[in-house]
């Protein structure tokens, strides 16, 4: 057993200079274990942890954890278990917050035996309520589900069986599990989604300070140090889709300069007050040229929404969620069972709509009076739907359609904003 010590203090020059630090750590041929241990002063700093092998990347915990430990047989969530390969080792630390006065550190690595804390046994499994089957061309099938959560694999608080079993609970089809730089949750996704009974996809969140962006596929590790544009590039090379997240979201917001990704998180789970029209005067600034889809960015119950707040819905050929994305055919509404406008071939439905408007590019409104078909779904017209006072008003927007007309600040009840992409059974 060894141990290699590093102290020091960053300062706001550093940070300038690189976001990155690598401190070395010498691994012998052999080595039964790797332990790290962080600790800095957290009063105005912030650093994130992380780890790259002579032979590539084996995790990303950020500013979750100040401990990780790597085996051969397994690791803490966020880092990958496999062979010790002899050589130098770098920790990883990212220098997210560093006040005027610097932030003073501490790292130790332990090499030798040593063992992750056990991760928690699977919950049991709710039988999930009645489908909610909607109408679809031949050949399709609309799934419900969400495009952004995180489990003990990056920040969020609980295991993927966890978040597999509430999801199936509150009726999804599939959820995206989108951890933060890291991919060490993917082997478990199969085998925890089976278990509770919808599908998980694999994700990534590549996440920095300029903005983040949801990997999906089991396409491999994307690479957040490299300029966002590789982001793009990679994923789309590998066959995978590349989502801009919360595009409009404070600290968090997209400010990377890049080609457009094939997808947007246009409905994120901070819109909470849907009579700001910021998420879609973006989508519109960006001429529309993303697939919309939502998320609840769920990290743990009581700290975010939950799974499904929003529901984003995909019409699937035999169940293949991320080619119905790629396809462009999506649908979000506010909850699994909230108001949904559809287009169908040629025709917008309008599902659950009671106290809703229509409105045209022109500003002509028609009442949706409940459920059912409200117009033809000509290309390139505008529609919107806006709240007439009922007590779960509802607005709509297609993709191939412009943005909804602003919602008054008299309203009586907050919007509920729904989200639809055209539709059509190639």
């Amino acid at each position: 057993m060894s141990v290699i010590h590093h102290a020091g203090r960053f300062t706001p020059d550093d940070r300038a200079a690189s976001t990155w630090q690598y401190l070395p750590a010498d691994v012998p041929a052999g080595c039964a274990g790797l332990d790290v241990r962080l600790s800095y002063e957290r009063i105005g700093g912030i650093l994130d942890l992380g780890c790259v092998a002579p032979d590539g990347w084996r995790g990303w915990s950020g500013g979750a954890r100040d401990r990780f430990v790597i085996t051969p047989n397994e690791a803490t969530p966020g880092y990958l278990p496999g062979e010790l390969e002899p050589g130098t080792w770098h920790v990883v630390l990212g220098l997210h917050r560093v006040p005027v006065q610097g932030v003073g550190y501490e790292l130790t690595v332990t090499t030798g035996p040593t063992a992750p804390a056990p991760e928690a046994a699977p919950p049991p499994v709710a039988p999930p309520p009645p489908r909610r089957d909607l109408p679809a061309p031949m050949g399709l099938r609309w799934l419900a589900g969400d495009f952004h959560a995180h489990t003990r694999h990056s920040d969020g608080a609980h295991t993927i069986d966890a978040l597999a079993t509430l999801a199936a609970a509150r009726g999804l089809d599939f959820i995206a599990v989108t951890d933060h730089n890291t991919i060490s949750h993917h082997p478990h996704l199969a085998a925890a989604g089976a278990r509770a009974g919808l599908t998980l996809i694999p994700g990534q969140e590549v996440t920095t300070d300029s903005g983040h962006a949801n990997a999906f596929g089991d396409i491999g590790w994307i690479d957040f140090r490299e300029p966002a544009q590789s982001w793009i590039d990679t994923v789309a090379a590998r066959g995978g889709l590349l989502s801009i997240n919360h595009p409009i979201s404070g600290e968090c917001s997209w400010r990377q300069r890049t080609s457009a990704p094939p997808v947007a998180e246009i409905w994120h789970s901070s819109w909470r007050d849907r009579r700001d029209g910021g998420p879609l005067s973006w989508w519109a600034v960006q001429d529309y040229a993303h697939v919309p889809i939502g998320g609840s960015d769920w990290h743990g119950l009581g700290v975010d929404s939950l799974p499904g707040s929003p529901t984003t819905w995909v019409a699937c050929a035999d169940g293949d969620v991320l080619d119905g994305l790629r396809a462009g055919r999506t649908s979000i509404s506010a909850e699994r069972n909230g108001p949904l406008l559809l287009r169908v071939g040629d025709e917008l439905l309008v599902l659950g709509g009671e106290g809703t408007v229509l409105l045209s590019s022109a500003g002509a409104g028609r009442s949706c009076g409940g459920s059912g078909p409200t117009s033809p779904g000509r290309p390139g017209r505008t529609c919107s739907n806006r709240s007439t006072g009922s007590c779960s008003p509802c607005a709509a927007n297609l993709r191939n359609l412009e943005t909804p007309v602003s919602e008054e600040s008299s309203l009586p009840c907050t919007m509920t904003i729904c989200l639809s992409r055209s539709v059509c059974a190639g």
